[in-house]
């Protein structure tokens, strides 16, 4: 028997829910499973059409457009048997929060939020296998592959929108937990450098400060202080890539265990007292129910790995 389905040509109508998103997003979100390649493979053959017409896949689509998904291939075994169900269990306890609406789990590091370039499986991936039933579920905001802590998810386009919205306007709180070489001094610090993408290094996107780049506001304050080094309360103001990581670094202190923008020395020094990855944890979460209107707060202990290293480092005090 074979493992894959083939689906038929599908008729999809618009509601306002999906108005004003890409094609190409509104494809991946629908066609769970089928690689991004091939999406818009279908797209630039023109076998996906809206209102019967060819279109790019920067279309934003409106209410009452007829969307055709022509019949595609999707590997039952792409979206479940290559997801071990050791780490479905383990996102199933991540989970801090979860309703109708949303959901806020405690992602592991090591772990991308999506697949592909030679990642088999990401967060997303994953989660198509713990919630089958929700076909429109989304990244609110992202975390870098080597962060842990709280990511924030919607279980529909219209509360995506909502969320999304409240990232824009500065209304969620980010906070972070950070140890970073040398002793922070002067208390609590705003940097505010612009950021803008270097030229990739090893196949590795990173960033810069630059005066022409998009403005980057971190908010950088001191909790305890070890031997070498600082464990730092951050928050960001805003949400650009290795923003935290960046500013850090133009401080004289960058991250623990910062492979790219951190030193040599330091990095070694901490693998000395366990650490295997870079310290930086998404420790809380504050933000308004899009239903409700409720504000809600999650947190995520700092993780089991990170803990153990400070308990391996001299305490000098906190504040």
């Amino acid at each position: 028997m074979s493992d894959e389905k083939r689906p038929a040509v599908r008729l999809v109508e618009i509601d306002g829910g999906h108005e004003g998103q890409r094609i190409d997003n509104f494809l991946l979100a629908t066609l769970k499973g089928v690689p991004r390649s091939h999406i818009y493979r279908l797209l630039r053959k023109g076998e996906v059409r809206v209102n019967k017409g060819r279109i790019k896949p920067v279309y934003r689509l409106r209410a009452g457009d007829v969307v055709r998904i022509p019949p595609v291939r999707v590997g039952v075994r792409a979206v479940q048997g290559d997801v071990p169900a050791g780490l479905v269990a383990r996102l199933e306890e991540a989970i801090r929060h979860e309703d109708d609406d949303l959901m806020v789990l405690d992602k592991p590091a090591g772990l991308a939020v999506h697949g592909g370039s030679g990642i088999p499986y990401g967060l997303i991936e994953a989660l198509c296998r713990m919630r089958p039933a929700l076909p429109e579920l989304a990244l609110v905001h992202r975390l870098d592959r080597e962060t842990s802590g709280c990511l924030l998810l919607a279980k529909r386009r219209s509360v995506l929108l909502a969320l999304q919205a409240q990232f824009q306007n500065e209304e969620i709180g980010k906070h972070y937990l950070a140890l970073v070489k040398g002793v922070w001094l002067d208390g609590e610090r705003e940097v505010a450098l612009p950021l803008a993408r270097s030229r990739a290094q090893g196949g590795r996107r990173l960033m810069q400060v630059q005066p022409d780049g998009r403005p980057a506001v971190t908010l950088f304050t001191p909790r305890a202080f070890y031997a070498g080094a600082t464990l730092m309360a951050v928050t960001l103001r805003t949400g650009r890539m290795h923003q935290i990581r960046v500013h850090a670094a133009w401080q004289g202190h960058p991250l623990a265990g910062d492979e790219a923008y951190g030193d040599p020395a330091f990095n070694r020094h901490m693998r000395k007292q366990g650490l295997r990855r870079l310290f930086l944890h998404a420790w809380r979460l504050v933000f308004r129910h899009p239903a409700s209107g409720e504000q809600i707060c999650i947190e995520a202990p700092l993780s089991g790995d990170l803990a153990e290293v400070l308990a391996n480092l001299p305490f000098s005090g906190a504040l």
